[in-house]
């Protein structure tokens, strides 16, 4: 199948992000299997992880559209949110934040992060977030427009049909990382949230014909919901792309690895981050990552990978939400190797 045509992109990542050996942590929990992780914290800095690669698209067709304001949205401590307010003050951009929950008493985390890119932020109690975003995006642009300006909304982790250009482009790299590595074939683990990233997956393992399989562990929700998003996505990309290749693909969730909730962690993900930290140097978060990197280990021990010698897992960044759950580390029996 030849290459998709790409639509306009603002260069904002570091790429290509490195596919990386665990070694240590392949010893450790890979009973046999080798364990790799595609770094895409390594993306940038303030731009890190997936977040950057669909914002990439987003802001092109912002930039060619003339907007002038970005509108988008996610929790507190979104790492979406934050990775927006800094694309925008690299391009000259205003960005408006909605976020979900009451404003924090202390800035840290990324909630710091966007007031210092400058974002204008407004904080709604959950329940008003949850039925009226649609509505809060709608009032926002009504009010650019009356200013004379063009506002776009971006939804959720940028999670559409525009967004998941950013991950069928992240195929392209892993068909040289797995060429590099000899990897013949590899399950490819990813935590999902909101749905892009795994469907943008998907897209790209069937545009560029890769012997991956990909299964994302939500982090919210359960799996139908997820198997409805990742439709609704590639659905979305179809029909604003419809010159794009027809592609079959196919949506894997590894559900049960939520826990309480959305951003809560119990202490054994906890653990685990600093359990690999200290191990590889590698660090991981307790809303995204931790969660997806122990439904990982615990499909394997359970027989999920049997099939294939290599699993790689995508690190989507977000490091940046450690920081206002330090705290659970004490608890958790953080620490080094002695």
């Amino acid at each position: 199948m030849p290459a998709p045509e790409f639509p306009p992109r603002v260069e904002l990542a570091r790429r290509p992000t490195p596919l990386q050996y665990l070694a240590r942590a392949s010893e450790r929990w890979g009973q046999g299997h080798r364990l790799w992780v595609k770094r895409d914290d390594l993306s940038g800095c303030l731009l890190s992880g997936n977040k950057v690669r669909k914002l990439e698209f987003i802001v092109a067709h912002a930039l060619a559209e003339g907007y002038d304001t970005l509108i988008t949205c996610g929790g507190v401590q979104s790492n979406h949110c934050r990775a927006t307010a800094f694309a925008g003050a690299q391009l000259g951009l205003s960005v408006h934040l909605l976020l979900r929950g009451d404003e924090p008493a202390v800035s840290e985390g990324n909630f710091l992060l966007d007031q210092l890119a400058g974002a204008t932020i407004n904080c709604y109690p959950k329940r008003q977030y949850v039925s009226e975003l649609p509505d809060l995006f709608a009032a926002w642009q009504t009010h650019y427009a009356g200013l004379g300006r063009k506002a776009l909304a971006i939804p959720t982790g940028g999670s559409d049909g525009l967004g998941v250009w950013g991950y069928i482009a992240a195929c392209e790299e892993l068909a040289a990382d797995l060429a590099t590595a000899g990897i013949d074939r590899a399950h490819l683990v990813t935590a999902t949230g909101s749905g892009g990233t795994q469907a943008g997956l998907a897209l790209g393992v069937s545009l560029y014909d890769l012997s991956l399989t990909v299964w994302g562990v939500n982090v919210c929700d359960d799996e139908q919901y997820f198997l409805d998003k990742v439709a609704a996505d590639t659905a979305d990309w179809q029909a604003r792309f419809p010159a794009a290749p027809t592609v079959t693909t196919e949506t894997r969730v590894l559900d049960g690895y939520v826990g309480a909730g959305y951003g809560v962690a119990d202490s054994e993900v906890f653990a685990l981050i600093a359990e690999l930290a200290a191990l590889e140097g590698l660090l991981l978060d307790p809303v995204y990552t931790g969660k997806a990197f122990q439904g990982m280990l615990a499909e394997l021990e359970a027989g999920r990978f049997r099939d294939c010698r290599d699993i790689v897992f995508l690190h989507t960044g977000g490091v940046f939400g450690v920081f206002p759950q330090a705290q659970q580390f004490e608890f958790a029996g953080a620490g080094g190797r002695g």
